[in-house]
């Protein structure tokens, strides 16, 4: 057997050895991203237009789980409250226990111990003054919510007089949104009005991490497998070549 063919062959077996090992790490990723996903993060269907413009009726959005404790202002979450009608629903939260908020101050915004809340997730032509909140201290242990389409939002606005003030208690969230997965709008910006107050912004979950390793475990399979498929025509090719010869003596 000559130099040659020996260097072909290895050729050939790493390039089918290199190819397997791509196909199998693009499973582990592609797999393992769907099953870390499905883990941490729950698709949830927005009922009504409460969150416009952030959010439309239907959309489809990727709420990671988590426990109430996390919750921050700014934060959009999936909450469960029975005295509202004990049905999923997605709401801002825009204060926290120990807050002081009211709504408006002279120029029309929010304001939390104080402060007044840049808010540009609300539509161009309305203002915070569409729900109209004396100044309310929130229960410890608990979250003051607003929809982001403040004048149709049936949120903490419009149960003042109940009891804790029209705040839900923390354990009533069941997880917060991170991005709308459909139609695509991407992941959910960080609201950096609440940035200056105490605790700060939540982060943002690990959402880029999951679909990174699914798309570089999808990319891996395919691009294997069309490896593997062109290093086995070439081996076939170099074969039918060395034959030509033989065949001519």
């Amino acid at each position: 057997m000559s130099r040659t063919r020996r260097t072909d062959e290895g050729r050939g077996g790493l390039g089918s050895r290199l190819s397997n090992l791509a196909v199998a790490l693009g499973c582990v990723l592609f797999l393992g991203g769907f099953a870390w996903g499905a883990l941490l993060y729950q698709p949830y269907t927005v009922p009504t237009e409460s969150m416009t413009p952030t959010i439309a009726a239907g959309d489809r959005v990727l709420a990671e789980r988590i426990d109430g404790s996390e919750v921050h202002r700014g934060d959009v979450v999936v909450f469960n409250q029975e005295s509202w009608g004990d049905l999923p629903m997605v709401k801002r939260v825009v204060a926290i226990g120990g807050d002081k908020i009211a709504c408006c101050d002279d120029q029309g915004r929010l304001t939390v111990n104080g402060k007044a809340i840049d808010e540009p997730y609300l539509a161009a032509d309305a203002k915070a003054a569409d729900s109209r909140i004396p100044p309310t201290t929130v229960p410890k242990g608990r979250l003051f919510l607003l929809g982001d389409e403040r004048s149709t939002s049936l949120d903490s606005s419009v149960h003042l007089d109940d009891a804790g003030n029209g705040s839900v208690p923390r354990t009533a969230v069941a997880a917060r949104v991170d991005a709308i997965a459909w139609p695509m709008g991407g992941m959910l910006e960080r609201p950096t009005g609440f940035a200056d107050l105490p605790g700060g912004l939540s982060e943002p979950g690990p959402l880029r991490l999951v679909v990174g390793a699914i798309g570089a475990g999808a990319l891996l399979i395919l691009g294997g497998a069309a490896y593997g498929s062109f290093a086995k025509r070439g081996s076939r090719k170099q074969q039918g070549r060395r034959r030509e010869p033989a065949g001519a003596h």
